[in-house]
């Protein structure tokens, strides 16, 4: 059978489902007894307004270094990011691995792109841009299964970030609407982020070769590494322990010390290799189709 891409897949399934609300979890997740409800329970709770909830993956397998630095990620990057992002009362992307839909908001807005790589980043933005709410659940846990090599890991951001810039590239038009100007911060951090990790990759090579002597270089590397570094553990710490009431993930903390160290080398790396696809992919248009990476315990059980 031909792959036509997980948004087309997710169109088969609300066309043969009979139910005002979906949830929807990836094929290599597993759903915690009480997510359901706790997902649900918004709907009835917050209106009519609100359209969708997101839920908080957590990560199964914590067999390597890899996997456990991932865990750091989702338990507190991406969790602070959605809390915060929730103060402006924007999201910039439900979670593709655990969330709920009501049906009707999704017809309303055309379903999901089936040309867009990441189609829960698209189908956000599509549903706050119609002024729709959404929100994030912490406790409707949904465990999942991470990359565990370097080829796995690679794969998985790279399509992440060719999403993101997918969205900001296909409703640019946000920044000139009042309306949406809710939204601004949202679209305006992931053009920071992508500017940031060319300016970290200028600024790196400047000090390369212009620094007079190898020991003024590596002085004046460590100081900002530093700085930058402390300030990445302590927002790691205070992440970890909000998401610890739900998961107990504090004691990997000690992991998340190569987070920063290895993370901003990466990310650097994945921002530049992504830009080209986005813009490929806008102008090629079609079935947005990818390939799932190793997913740790899968090959294992496999």
């Amino acid at each position: 059978m031909e792959n036509r891409g997980k948004a087309n897949a997710l169109q088969v399934g609300l066309f043969a489902s009979r139910s005002e609300y979906l949830v929807c979890v990836e094929s290599d997740a597993l759903l915690s007894d009480t997510a359901p409800y706790y997902l649900i329970n918004h709907f009835f709770k917050c209106g009519e307004r609100l359209r969708a909830v997101t839920g908080n993956p957590a990560i199964c397998n914590r067999n390597n270094l890899l996997s456990r630095m991932q865990l750091d990620e989702y338990a507190s990057i991406i969790g602070a990011i959605k809390r915060t992002q929730r103060l402006l009362g924007k999201v910039m992307t439900v979670s593709g691995v655990v969330v709920a839909f009501r049906k009707k908001a999704l017809v309303d807005v055309g379903l999901w792109d089936r040309d867009m790589i990441t189609e829960d980043i698209a189908v956000s933005w599509k549903l706050q841009k119609k002024f729709w709410d959404v929100r994030y659940e912490p406790r409707a846990i949904c465990w999942m299964l991470v990359p565990e090599t370097l080829s796995g890991i690679w794969k998985q951001p790279v399509r992440w970030a060719q999403g993101g810039q997918e969205v900001i590239i296909r409703h640019w038009r946000v920044l000139f609407t009042w309306k949406q100007r809710r939204i601004w911060l949202i679209y305006l951090e992931q053009w920071i982020s992508i500017i940031w990790a060319f300016c970290w990759l200028f600024v790196t090579l400047l000090l390369l070769f212009t620094a007079e002597t190898f020991q003024q270089m590596l002085i004046w590397f460590t100081i900002t590494s530093f700085a930058l570094v402390f300030i990445s553990l302590i927002q790691l710490f205070v992440a970890l322990l909000i998401d610890s009431r739900y998961n107990p993930v504090l004691k990997y903390y000690f992991w998340a010390a190569w987070y920063p160290a290895i993370y901003w080398m990466v990310n650097t790396a994945v921002v530049m290799a992504a830009v080209p696809r986005a813009i490929s992919s806008r102008l090629k248009g079609g079935y947005a189709v990818w390939h799932s990476p190793d997913r740790g315990m899968k090959k294992k059980t496999s």
